[in-house]
């Protein structure tokens, strides 16, 4: 036994609440070490003539990456108290082994209390809550310059005419408001309930990620009116409205930040930016905090009193005056933790299902405790997805590794609604990712639509469009019916009904691997609740492939041909099959 493998720490993701009344609790342990784990637990103060009160749980490998298998057991709470230990068998010996809090034991010490683990109790606010709406969530983002151009009398000064030339990071096509009003039947005929918008706020630049009056909308997208007229009629359709708020940093023309730039520091504002000395230099880095090493965009000292009020009154007044349903954090892990949990108090108290994601590229457990956020950007998925479907640079088996490490790594309450994307105003379009390989990237959208967890799709996305790195991702939308893939569009359609009408595809399925195939380079995985599984095989080779069915899906349907199945499915190069038992 590789006793140094080992690995338990109560709260975090290996022991949380997963509702009022469950505690899940993770064991990791190296790959193929452990035969048999059993969770030994109870209430401490639990006894009966002088003996404790203990029970036994066997817990099972729900994960399994490169590296460590991730045993797992799902229990009720005895009078909300929970203290426990692990008892261990390894391939080789059949004597159980005790691992607790303080080491390793031959059996269960009876002076117990100072060495078991321990969930002390399961206070109801201690409990990860998101809201229960964004497990049913289709998303599509909009990068509003670049949707559509429905009102020209808002177009900025030099505004050219829509997708008359490629984007740049200076030019401009006016899209608004209007504009995405105008093609809202679009967005219900995909099936999508929730728009993600970049920033709409006062701003100089055409991706708004500069703000200048974080209470203004910005003209050119329309008025304060128009955007209500927005989201009403979104929440007509039931479609979730969700902001970006970019409070790590202002812009360069927000005006404390000009009147730094006017009167230094006898300035009222000089602390509300990281200055490390006056005068102001902008070259060849600036003396002050900024995005990256941006000078035209100052980092906000949330620390500050006067900042964190000014923010807060922001983040609640478009919840209260304009019933946005969420928030999108930008650069979120670089603002101090201690200000993200008094924005989560302050919109959740103007309303309670309120969505906080936060875009943090990293592992991400410290801000999502319940305390700050309700999900982060799932990068981590989006890179294993890419280097499977798209880069060709890992295999079947290597993808369900890193899969399964980037959901060993959060409680499963937190996976149900993790932001999944394969592409943004921040990278290259999945499809040109794929180098124009539609049945790769049909592959990868099957992945992520049929994946544990809330998906986003691009703008355009669904008719084929392309595009690289900053700003050729931001291309104007192609609204011409003769230009776009009709046949990507049709398979979009279907694809998010399936999710719709399938329960066991979004939050109410758990998710896990069946078989990863390295020589023919396949893999097949489940949903399941306890009453009904789906089960998608996904063919990422370009030969076809015949693969025997589980036995609990000899007789079965195919869910996307509508086909009865025996025993077996064929798959031609780069298909799938999702299949309902």
């Amino acid at each position: 036994m590789l006793k140094e493998a080992i690995d338990h720490r109560p709260k975090n993701n290996y022991a949380y609440p997963y509702d009022h009344e469950t505690i899940h609790i993770k064991l990791r342990a190296k790959k193929g070490d452990l035969s048999q784990v059993t969770l030994i637990y109870g209430d401490p103060f639990d006894w009966t003539n002088e003996e404790p009160n203990l029970y036994e749980a066997n817990m099972k490998v729900i994960y399994q990456d490169e590296l460590y298998d991730y045993w797992f057991a799902s229990i009720k709470t005895i009078n909300r108290r929970t203290h426990y230990v692990f008892s261990l068998t390894d391939q080789e010996n059949s004597k159980p082994v005790i691992f607790t809090e303080r080491g390793y034991y031959n059996e269960v010490p009876t002076q117990y209390p100072p060495c078991f683990f321990k969930v002390p109790f399961l206070n109801p606010v201690d409990v990860f809550q998101a809201p229960s709406w964004v497990k049913d969530t289709v998303w599509y983002q909009i990068f509003p310059e670049r949707f559509a151009n429905g009102d020209p009398s808002n177009d900025p000064k030099g505004t050219l005419d829509w997708n008359s030339t490629d984007p740049s990071p200076t030019n401009f096509f006016g899209g608004d408001f209007q504009g995405v009003i105008d093609h809202l039947d679009h967005l219900e005929d995909l099936g999508i309930n929730g728009l993600y918008f970049t920033p709409i706020f006062k701003a100089k630049s055409n991706h708004k990620y500069d703000t200048i009056d974080y209470f203004e909308i910005d003209p050119q997208f329309g008025d304060k009116e128009k955007f209500r007229e927005l989201v009403r009629k979104c929440h007509d359709r039931g479609i979730r409205v969700m902001l970006d708020a970019v409070f790590n940093h202002s812009g360069y023309y927000f005006e404390p930040f000009q009147d730094v730039l006017e009167h230094g520091e006898s300035s009222k504002y000089a602390d509300w930016f990281h200055i490390r000395e006056f005068p102001l230099q902008f070259e060849p880095r600036p003396n002050y905090d900024t995005f990256g090493f941006v000078p035209e965009m100052p980092k906000l000292n949330t620390e500050n009193p006067e900042v964190k009020k000014y923010l807060l009154d922001v983040a609640s007044y478009w919840v209260e005056e304009f019933d946005i349903d969420g928030w999108r954090l930008d650069v979120a892990n670089e603002i101090d933790h201690q200000f993200w949990r008094e924005f989560r108090q302050e919109v959740k108290r103007v309303k309670d299902d309120l969505y906080i994601l936060g875009e943090i590229w990293h592992d991400s457990m410290p801000w999502l405790q319940g305390d700050q956020f309700d999900a982060v950007m799932n990068y981590p998925f989006t890179e294993a997805t890419l280097n499977f479907f798209a880069r060709q640079t890992i295999n079947s088996k290597q993808f369900a590794h890193q899969i399964n490490h980037v959901l060993a790594a959060y409680p499963e309450n937190v996976n149900e609604v993790a932001f999944n994307l394969l592409g943004s105003h921040d990278t290259p379009r999945a499809l040109t990712r794929t180098d124009g390989n539609k049945d790769l990237a049909k592959l990868m959208y099957v992945f992520q639509l049929t994946f544990i967890g809330t998906p986003c799709i691009y703008y355009g996305d669904e008719i084929a469009m392309t595009g690289g790195e900053d700003p050729d991702c931001r291309k104007c939308m192609v609204w011409d019916g003769e230009k776009q893939d009709q046949d990507m569009l049709s398979f979009f359609k279907q694809l998010v009904k399936l999710r719709h009408d399938e329960p066991l595809l979004r939050g109410e399925g758990q998710f896990s691997f069946v078989e990863a195939n390295e020589e023919q380079n396949y893999v097949m995985y489940e949903r399941r609740n306890t009453n009904e599984s789906i089960l998608v095989i996904i063919n990422n080779n370009d030969q076809p492939l015949q693969v025997n069915l589980p036995n609990s899906y000899s007789h079965s349907r195919n869910l996307w041909t509508g086909q009865t199945l025996v025993g077996s499915i064929e798959l031609e190069a780069y298909d799938f099959s999702i299949i309902k038992r």
